[in-house]
């Protein structure tokens, strides 16, 4: 993500973020997803047990609607789609390798499935 323009936020590494969970965790994420342009979610077959991820998700999606949120599915393999079973998932576009009209070269882009269109990842990152 960084290489296309990105600031990456990993609350892991946060030195602000409470050693545990506490509302001042909740409003520090919150705070943080405000703050950010744009929203990219790791999906992953271990974020289906999280009980965090829906829930930053629904709040990033209050801060910044449908367009401004990614999905980057992570898999051991290009056929593991456990990370897809949550149906709203398929709400959002998803960050994808692959062949993007006008360019000579494969690409990261980020893919809108249902209006069947994609931008570049790095174009996307830096938008409005």
């Amino acid at each position: 993500m960084e290489g296309h323009g990105a600031r990456v936020y990993v609350d892991e590494i946060d030195p602000e973020m409470p050693p545990y969970t506490t509302e001042e965790t909740a409003g520090l994420l919150k705070s943080r997803i405000r703050q950010t342009k744009r929203f990219v979610l790791l999906a992953s077959k271990n974020s289906k047990d999280s009980r965090w991820v829906p829930w930053e998700l629904g709040v990033a999606d209050g801060y910044k609607g449908l367009t401004k949120i990614a999905l980057f599915p992570a898999s051991d393999s290009s056929h593991e789609q456990a990370w897809a079973s949550w149906e709203y998932l398929g709400l959002y576009r998803r960050i994808v390798w692959g062949d993007l009209q006008g360019h000579q070269k494969r690409v990261w882009m980020v893919l809108d499935e249902k209006r069947n269109t994609a931008t570049e990842l790095s174009e996307w990152l830096a938008g409005e």
